[in-house]
């Protein structure tokens, strides 16, 4: 599976209002130990929960448990935002690493951590059950439905242009997060993190916070660059800058049509 936005919106999961990064790798999920430790343990500060981890960690290693090896340094979203490599475990090593972890959240967190995998599998099966798990969350969020339309058309057009950035060899978040700077920069004038300033945000999701005629602008650029792409069919990343700016001017001049 591609990353897009609509998997970054379902990489953060919540168990009894604590949040749990997980990542889709090798076809299925994969979820950070030390969130699960941090939860089972109560540890409200991350930086006990993952010397907890590295102490438990410790601990299986010398009573000759195979827990710790099945464990994958995989990249999630940090603190600051950034994407930093941590120890992630599959369901299965989970489940047994919760055994090591007394807890009397143990049991009630082996059952939403079965319940999570059931509906990440019938979401394969049926992507549209994704998207009608996105409008429920959204519709609980108060949202209006205008809006949530637009939200996730706007996410099928992200994921457009994602695809046509990785058929030209661009795999990078940080590549990723250029070009999509360089779209927003010509679309708005600001870069997502300067946009995200101005709206007083901090790790929430900056088109969680647009209006519905920012979405449409945004939506405009990104797929304006997606058929620049393939009409010219960039090679290397200058090009591809080249290619974003382009896009997200599209949508400037619509938007000061308008205004």
């Amino acid at each position: 599976m591609k990353e897009n936005e609509m998997d970054s919106e379902k990489s953060l999961i919540v168990f009894q209002d604590k949040k749990i990064r997980r990542v889709w790798h090798n076809e299925e999920w994969f979820f950070s130990v030390v969130d699960i430790a941090a939860v089972l343990t109560e540890q409200g500060d991350a930086q006990k929960a993952r010397k907890y981890w590295n102490k438990l960690s410790q601990r299986l290693r010398e009573e000759g448990s195979e827990v710790v090896t099945n464990c994958h340094r995989l990249k999630l979203p940090a603190e600051d935002g950034k994407l930093r490599k941590t120890d992630c475990a599959n369901t299965k090593t989970i489940l047994r690493i919760i055994q090591s972890i007394p807890s009397p959240k143990a049991e009630p967190f082996k059952r939403w951590l079965a319940h999570v995998g059931f509906e990440r599998i019938r979401e394969i099966e049926d992507p549209e059950l994704a998207q009608e798990r996105m409008k429920e969350i959204y519709e609980q969020k108060g949202y209006s439905k205008s809006w949530i339309d637009k939200r996730l058309r706007g996410i099928a057009v992200r994921q457009d242009l994602t695809d046509e950035w990785q058929k030209r060899g661009i795999n990078e978040h940080i590549e990723f997060a250029i070009l999509t700077a360089e779209i927003s920069k010509a679309s708005f004038g600001l870069t997502p993190s300067e946009y995200k300033k101005l709206k007083v945000l901090k790790n929430e999701n900056l088109r969680d916070h647009m209006t519905d005629l920012e979405l449409i602008f945004s939506m405009l650029g990104e797929a304006s660059t997606s058929e620049i792409e393939r009409t010219r069919n960039p090679e290397t990343f200058n090009e591809h800058k080249k290619a974003s700016k382009d896009g997200g001017t599209i949508a400037k001049n619509a938007r000061l049509e308008l205004e």
